[in-house]
C-alpha cells in the first residue's frame, strides 16, 4: 500500500535526496530527510544486528545509525571526506544511514521502473521502490519504510 502512494507520488514529480552507496546512485523522498552530516563518532551497540554501525549523540537524542550499504547487501567501502549520515524519519522513528557521498536534490518526473521487473531477488526488493530516470540517470529509489521500519526490532 505505502509503496503504491510512493509510485503515486512520483506519476506527479517529486524531489529527492540522492546519494552514492559504491558506484550506484539511490534516492529517498526529501520530505523523509530530516538533515545531511559529516561523519562523526560512532558509539558500537553490543549484540544490535550486524547493519546497525551504532549509535550518535544528535543535539541530546540517541540516534541509531545504520549502514546502509550493509542493510542493501552491498560490500563495503572505506569511509572517505565525503562519507555522510542522512537522518531520516517515518513514523515517528529518526535514524541515520551511513552513505558514500550525497549528490544533489533531484526532482523526478517520469514514471519510475517496476522493480519485480528489475529485480528477480523477492527479499532485496522490498528495500526498493522504483528506479528513476532523470536526464539518462537512474536513480534507484529506497523503500524506508522496509529499511528502517524494523530497526529497533533488529530485523
Amino acid at each position: 500500500m505505502a509503496n503504491e502512494e510512493n509510485m503515486n507520488e512520483m506519476d506527479e514529480g517529486r524531489q529527492v535526496v540522492a546519494f552514492k552507496l559504491r558506484d550506484e546512485e539511490y534516492g529517498v523522498s526529501i520530505l523523509n530527510v530530516q538533515e545531511i552530516r559529516n561523519l562523526t563518532d560512532i558509539t558500537r551497540v553490543p549484540f544490535s544486528a550486524d547493519f546497525i554501525k551504532g549509535v550518535i549523540n544528535l543535539r541530546g537524542s540517541v540516534l541509531p545509525v545504520i549502514d546502509l550499504k550493509k542493510r542493501l547487501g552491498l560490500a563495503e567501502t572505506p569511509y572517505t571526506d565525503d562519507t555522510r549520515i542522512v537522518t531520516v524519519n517515518i513514523d515517528d522513528l529518526h535514524v541515520g544511514m551511513l552513505v558514500d557521498a550525497v549528490t544533489e536534490v533531484l526532482t523526478i518526473d517520469s514514471k519510475p521502473v517496476d522493480t519485480k521487473k528489475a529485480i528477480n531477488d523477492k527479499s532485496g526488493s522490498r528495500f526498493l521502490s522504483g528506479i528513476g530516470n532523470v536526464d539518462g540517470r537512474l536513480i534507484i529509489m529506497l523503500n524506508l519504510e522496509e529499511i528502517i521500519g524494523n530497526v529497533g526490532d533488529g530485523k
